[in-house]
């Protein structure tokens, strides 16, 4: 752990309706796969792909003085996972996803090795339980979190880093940018159950005041080790924005919108020079190899309102991304593209198009888009409707907008708020790309909900806790848990209670359906 006192633990509780439950994972001895056993009214069982880690559900406090044990298979020193797959090896990380996503070992390898999806793992992060970010997959939502010069504290960021694998985050990115960050890093990184990410140049500029001026190669590549060593398992590197690309910008309304990338334009403006993420990039991805720290090609001109989109800007930075992407994986070093941002619907798909074609259908991880300007503090809606979009259109990872968009650094409500609404985004998503057993949670939660099983309803549900508290609002009595209604409709307007009588007659009195005559019937 590091030597900063915490000043307080956890408390979560558990989850309602359900239970943690674990299946033995052959081949590799020790290995345990999660799930979130969602025990139903039935007498019958779901199980649901969790991240919320291996806390039992016994466990109100957690204890992050402790962190998370270490999980078996983990193997340094033998290349990064996208060797080992172009190698023809099934490493222990892929069969541990292949289990989770319900494919054979064989598929996970192959997409591994064509640079299709990425197993974000560090080495020196051993107590995360593996994961896939690619488009053959379920889609994936990342968290941010992180503290600011204005708030927060360490004991605040590990707890909502915790709530939100809790609440589903497949993984987490450190954006810390006040006090502590290596110390804040680190309690995260212990308690961690999912992949962490960072933006490295944010710590760099600590070293230099905050003065974009006085970076220097060599304070960054000192910062990138540092952050392997202590176990961060993807980088954001904003290598792609060019001294050339930067004059795009200007006759934006909102210009630079990204951190890093406005910090390495004045960089390079003040220098007048290229910038040194591009110049030093072989030896970057030198460093990530021998950790396997996956790259998140960062988009540093992604637009920051819809009249900046799909711009000259955006695209050149997109293509030079695509040159990265080249060069990263010669060095055998997972690399994943970061796109918009802030894009109307009808361009959506042109993001996704091209990011395919320039960047060798690398996994494009978006942040949204969001779909609208209007609409500061509900941010987290006009950007889900793009995240849903861009995801069924192919994106692998969406990053999730709280409703403190542009507003205010998060807490743990507005984590919660952005996590359940990309999980939204995610699933449908994975409904419309017509995902391996997707609708199967779908087809659950509706015959409980025709079958008035209240309970299984809640406990199907993404947020069970605010299903059930929405409910009770209006009729919290337990009988009214097995009531054939509910408050809107009232007992005389349930249109499925009518339903359910029309069937119930029909099968007493062995009525036969007659063929209907009309449109599409051949009578």
């Amino acid at each position: 752990m590091t030597d900063v006192a915490i000043e307080a633990n956890v408390t979560t509780g558990p989850i309602p309706y359900s239970t943690k439950h674990y299946t033995d994972l052959p081949g590799v001895p020790g290995a345990k796969v999660p799930w979130r056993r969602v025990n139903l009214t039935t007498g019958e069982h779901f199980d649901l792909y969790d991240t919320s880690g291996p806390y039992t559900d016994e466990n109100a406090v957690i204890d992050l003085s402790a962190g998370l044990p270490a999980r078996p298979g983990v193997v340094r020193d033998r290349g990064t996972q996208l060797q080992r797959a172009r190698a023809g090896e099934i490493t222990a990380e892929m069969a541990f996803i292949a289990a989770r996503e319900g494919f054979p070992a064989e598929f996970v390898r192959d997409e591994v090795a064509a640079g299709r999806a990425v197993i974000p793992a560090n080495h020196n992060h051993p107590e995360l339980e593996p994961m896939i970010i690619g488009k053959a997959f379920k889609v994936k939502i990342n968290g941010n979190i992180g503290n600011s010069a204005v708030t927060s504290s360490i004991a605040e960021e590990v707890d909502k880093m915790v709530w939100a694998t809790r609440w589903g985050a497949d993984t987490i990115m450190d954006l810390s940018t006040g006090k502590d960050i290596h110390e804040t890093r680190g309690w995260i990184m212990r308690n961690s159950p999912v992949p962490i990410g960072t933006v490295p140049i944010y710590q760099a500029m600590k070293e230099v005041d905050g003065d974009p001026r006085k970076l220097t190669w060599e304070i960054y590549r000192d910062t990138v080790i540092e952050q392997c060593e202590q176990g961060v398992d993807y980088m954001t590197v904003h290598a792609g924005v060019l001294f050339d690309h930067v004059l795009l910008t200007t006759d934006r309304i909102t210009g630079i919108v990204s951190r890093g990338g406005s910090i390495m334009a004045k960089w390079c403006m003040t220098h007048q020079t290229e910038s040194f993420l591009y110049t030093h990039f072989e030896e970057i991805c030198e460093i990530l190899a021998r950790y396997d720290v996956t790259f998140s090609l960062g988009d540093g001109l992604r637009p920051g309102c819809i009249a900046d989109a799909n711009d000259a800007a955006q695209f050149a930075e997109l293509r030079t991304l695509g040159e990265l992407t080249k060069i990263a994986k010669s060095h055998g070093v997972q690399v994943m593209i970061e796109g918009p941002g802030h894009v109307p619907m009808h361009k959506i798909v042109e993001n996704v198009t091209l990011e395919e074609e320039l960047c060798e259908e690398a996994p494009f991880y978006t942040l949204g888009p969001l779909t609208t300007d209007i609409a500061p503090a509900y941010d987290h809606i006009t950007s889900a409707i793009g995240a849903a979009i861009i995801g069924r259109a192919g994106t692998a990872m969406l990053c999730y907008v709280t409703p403190k968009e542009h507003l205010g650094l998060p807490n743990r409500a507005d984590v919660k708020a952005g996590v359940i609404a990309y999980k939204i985004a995610a699933h449908a998503a994975d409904l419309a790309k017509g995902h391996p057993h997707a609708q199967e949670r779908d087809n659950e939660l509706s015959r409980a909900r025709f079958d008035y099983r209240w309970h299984d309803q809640f406990a199907l549900s993404l947020d069970p806790e605010t299903a059930k508290a929405y409910h009770d609002e209006t009729l919290p009595a337990e009988a009214a848990k097995s009531a054939k209604f509910c408050s809107m409709c009232g007992p005389q307007f349930s249109a499925m209670r009518v339903s359910r009588d029309a069937r119930e007659y029909a099968a007493k009195y062995n009525l036969i359906p007659i063929t209907p005559i009309g449109p599409g019937t051949d009578n």
